[in-house]
């Protein structure tokens, strides 16, 4: 199953508290700005590695007001979308993805 049918499939997303806070104390990402970059276009996502039989994603996004965001994500009981990391697109991820447009 690819990513892109992986993510149709999903219902909503799924929150540990303190990762939503250490992205917010971090980068200051809101759990809300890095929810909007997987309903905005165009939106890039690399299947990355597995850890502890966790599949991670890397998303490259923005949110509604136009910030770039790199997102870590894994995807918790085929129906939910758990956000690891949220963050500021580097500047090689932000060539990456502005080429992409």
């Amino acid at each position: 199953m690819s990513v892109e049918d992986l993510l149709k499939n999903c219902e909503g997303f799924e929150w540990d508290q303190g990762n939503d806070q250490k992205n917010w104390d971090l980068h200051e990402v809101k759990k809300t700005e890095a929810e909007q970059v997987f309903f905005n276009q165009p939106l890039i996502v690399f299947d990355t590695y597995s850890q502890n039989d966790d599949k991670r994603f890397l998303a490259l996004g923005t949110t509604n007001s136009g910030r770039l965001l790199t997102i870590v994500f894994t995807i918790r009981k085929k129906k939910f979308i758990r956000v690891i990391s949220a963050r500021d697109m580097s500047r090689k991820e932000r060539k990456a993805y502005e080429s992409q447009d």
